[in-house]
């Protein structure tokens, strides 16, 4: 996987989405090509570039745009030129935006890897994840921490989670059919996913993010202050929470193992290793071990994210 980390790293360059060295530097160290591994074991080369790249572009977008001081009607602002891609507006022309035209390079592959189906399910969350985060930075700029139903909520869209689930069945190459990806349980079991994938992301980023401009948009700053709970409860109770997210995960897989698809089971298998690579990644990952040396961290109370998919 060396490979691939050394051309995403190479393609984030290329890009120009990121023009200050120590910070290019700081993404060669995060090895972001391990990220594409753990997550997409199964996936061949080619698409393992594509998801990879696509990981690094969400990574660029939310360090320059959401983990920012950016005001929320300057990302509003920016918006246009990456939604005139996403809806093929002008796709011929050259994008004057470096993130504009990273994400047009990153449309073209997943139409040519993919069928009309895939790209579409993909454009739509991704829009989905845009809009979001004007939302987020609305909380930034205004100094609040949103109510819980709120967070989670939009924490399923701010996440971009969606956005990778929805190339899981292109990695695989077993594509789901629109009956499939409609399926009631098949959205279950994502929601479940998304919201395991979250919320573990902002146990292990807390230390990251708390003395940011961004700690206000985190669960556990949420239950911190509309639950009335301490840091250290509020962490364990989330990890209650993702235990009973687990336990629902399982009771779908079963019920989802009816239906006899082989593109079903392969979407619920990427699903389960999203999360277990995820985690994987973020407790060797720069990006997330450097913010936590110095701190004296609390710790989650709850099971070790090894269930019995993996």
């Amino acid at each position: 996987m060396d490979q691939v980390d050394r051309e995403t790293y190479s393609w984030l360059v290329a890009s120009h989405m990121i023009s200050d060295q120590a910070e290019l530097d700081r993404y060669r160290e995060a090895a972001y090509g391990w990220l594409g591994a753990r997550t997409y074991p199964y996936a061949e080369p080619s698409e393992l570039r594509l998801v990879t790249d696509w990981c690094v572009w969400l990574f660029a977008f939310d360090d320059a745009f959401c983990e920012s001081d950016r005001r929320a009607a300057e990302i509003a602002r920016a918006l246009p030129q990456l939604l005139a891609v996403l809806d093929d507006a002008g796709a011929g022309e050259e994008a004057a935006d470096p993130f504009a035209r990273a994400l047009l390079d990153v449309k073209l592959r997943v139409a040519e890897a993919g069928n009309p189906d895939q790209l579409d399910r993909w454009r739509w969350v991704t829009k989905d994840y845009l809009f979001a985060q004007v939302w987020e930075a609305a909380n930034r700029e205004d100094d609040i921490v949103p109510t819980y139903g709120d967070y989670i909520f939009m924490r399923r869209r701010t996440g971009a989670m969606l956005t990778v689930f929805a190339l899981i069945d292109l990695a695989a190459g077993h594509p789901l059919t629109a009956a499939e990806w409609r399926h009631p349980d098949t959205r279950a079991i994502t929601q479940f996913a998304n919201d395991v994938v979250v919320w573990d992301n902002d146990l292990l980023s807390y230390a990251k993010e708390r003395g940011g401009v961004n700690a206000r948009n985190n669960l556990v700053s949420v239950l911190s202050r509309h639950r009335h709970r301490s840091i250290q409860d509020a962490m364990n109770l989330i990890g209650r929470m993702r235990d009973e997210a687990i336990s629902g995960m399982q009771d779908l897989r079963v019920r989802l193992e009816r239906l006899t698809s082989p593109a079903v089971d392969a979407y619920v298998r990427g699903l389960e290793h999203w999360i277990s690579g995820s985690i994987a990644y973020s407790l060797t990952s720069t990006r997330y071990t450097r913010a936590w040396q110095g701190h004296s961290q609390p710790r989650p109370h709850h099971r070790h994210p090894h269930h019995r998919h993996n």
